[in-house]
């Protein structure tokens, strides 16, 4: 099967492309704005014609969108997460023959929802904040494309190769400065909302299994179980040995169980919140029975796993 990658130099779009490369059955071809892309093409900036062409080039069977922005201006969100979008969609219904679509969504296009429930797929979205929206405007527009195509609507993204700006990759360099310079606490944001966490290792085998399906519509990818932040990031200084406090700044949600609180302390290390802009949902969890029903997959990476390579990774740093 011929399959055309967008995204491959992403967080997600790396691993994509590792699974895929492994594949005997797979013929890959990476199109992106990177040195190391087979075709070099700004998603953003391109045109639908121009697209297209490489499409009829290459000929492919499926192709996979791991592209966009996770941060940035409004406008850079937009440019990403919805116009780009709008180019591939164009350019598979020019090409003359149309391949299968199969795009990265995000769980934030959910918005929030009553907490305690697993969020199924039928949710009406009502999405917070520009990435969210940027997201879903992405996700509005491949299922009114008519094409053969699925979404995957990702959520809470961990394990190797996290991005520095996130949550556990500026928590991992956080104690691994603490730990080197001999600090005796790191100071946390508000870590009391639950969030869906899932390997990213687990989403490319996600992403493998609708290329090669015939499942079409949004589909959440997830562990299905919600675990607390603040657990989480527990599960992190462990693994890093760092025996200090982690001293949280405590904002009141409502939640189902109540967020500990610590004495604030002098701060080791400005960490963001569990996703991108502070957004202000209190409950994350997936339903996966679609997955599992359409696609046969399930997540299998514990998360104590994913945080273990993510301390790995950053203690190893030179």
């Amino acid at each position: 099967m011929r399959v055309l990658l967008l995204g491959s130099g992403g967080y997600i779009g790396r691993r994509v492309a590792d699974r895929l490369l492994l594949d005997r059955d797979l013929q890959v071809t990476v199109l992106g704005r990177r040195d190391a892309a087979d075709i070099r093409f700004d998603l953003a900036a391109g045109s639908p014609g121009a697209l297209a062409r490489f499409l009829d080039a290459v000929a492919p069977q499926v192709v996979i969108n791991c592209a966009g922005a996770t941060y940035g201006t409004p406008r850079t969100l937009v440019r990403a997460n919805s116009l780009a979008v709008a180019t591939v969609c164009e350019a598979i219904r020019r090409s003359r023959e149309p391949a299968r679509l199969v795009h990265i969504g995000s769980a934030a296009e959910y918005g929030p929802v009553p907490v305690g429930t697993p969020i199924p797929e039928s949710t009406e979205p009502r999405p917070i904040g520009p990435y969210g929206v940027s997201k879903l405007a992405g996700t509005e527009l491949v299922l009114a494309s008519g094409l053969d195509a699925a979404v995957l609507r990702v959520f809470d993204v961990v394990g190797p190769g996290t991005p520095a700006a996130s949550l556990f990759g500026r928590l991992a360099e956080g104690l691994r400065r603490a730990l080197e310079q001999q600090e005796n606490l790191v100071r946390m944001p508000d870590l009391s909302a639950f969030r869906d966490f899932v390997d990213v290792r687990d989403v490319a085998r996600a992403v493998r299994a609708a290329a090669v399906s015939a499942a079409t519509g949004v589909i959440n990818i997830g562990s299905g179980h919600a675990v607390r932040a603040r657990e989480a990031a527990d599960l992190l200084v462990r693994v890093s040995g760092f025996d200090g406090p982690l001293v949280e700044e405590v904002r009141p949600v409502a939640l189902p169980v109540q967020a500990a609180g610590e004495t604030p302390a002098r701060s080791m290390a400005n960490l963001t919140p569990p996703h991108p802009a502070g957004e202000p949902v209190p409950w994350r969890q997936a339903d996966v029975r679609t997955a599992r029903e359409r696609l046969g997959w399930r997540a299998h990476t514990p998360l104590e796993e994913s945080l273990g390579d993510i301390w790995l990774e950053t203690a190893c740093r030179v």
